[in-house]
């Protein structure tokens, strides 16, 4: 089995960390060998805010609850420096909360070559802003405010989304597009009959 590179990408709500969990489980029973490597930058934020040590981490937890994405630089950070402590063209890597914008994706297209991980499966849990408002409403989060929420959704309209559109076009990606509506088993038979694990 190759060392796979699996991208995440969906609004808040569709349930790419279940998905990433239940397909982390399925790899380490696949090949049991083989390192995986889980990179999450919203649990990466969450838990710079929680120590609260300088300006940053207490800027981050000022900020966080509010709906208002972290600056490109400082996710770049996170996920860099979980690359660099991390990966080796060996593991499997799964990947969620970002590439968020293009410039992002072309940042992560570089740390990428660099590990030598090509091709990149892009996973797109198609879920329409109705069902994801519903279940983030329901999941009663302190950071799930209205406000919030519709900030979070316009920001993936607007500049998420055509992040899903730039990996269609480029050599090495391929993207899988997976109904998010479904049930959490149904979705997670979808994306191991897309990367061919079923």
């Amino acid at each position: 089995m190759r060392p796979t590179t699996v991208i995440f990408i969906g609004p808040q709500g569709s349930g790419k960390g279940t998905q990433i969990e239940k397909l982390d489980q399925v790899l380490r029973g696949k090949d049991p060998t083989r390192r995986v490597v889980d990179i999450q930058t919203g649990r990466r934020f969450r838990a710079m805010a929680a120590s609260g040590e300088g300006y940053t981490e207490k800027h981050v937890q000022a900020t966080l609850n509010t709906g208002v994405l972290q600056p490109l630089f400082l996710s770049t950070v996170l996920w860099g420096d979980a690359m660099r402590t991390h990966l080796d063209n060996e593991c499997h890597l799964l990947i969620d909360g970002f590439p968020r914008v293009i410039d992002e994706a072309k940042v992560l297209e570089s740390a990428l070559r660099f590990y030598d991980r090509n091709p990149v499966d892009i996973i797109y849990l198609d879920t329409p802003e109705e069902v994801v408002r519903g279940r983030m409403t329901s999941r009663a989060r302190p950071d799930d405010t209205k406000e919030s929420i519709e900030e979070r959704l316009r920001w993936y309209r607007e500049e998420t989304l055509p992040v899903v559109e730039y990996y269609r076009v480029r050599p090495n990606a391929h993207v899988h597009d997976i109904d998010g509506t479904v049930s959490i088993d149904d979705v997670h038979r979808a994306i191991l009959n897309a990367l061919n694990l079923a």
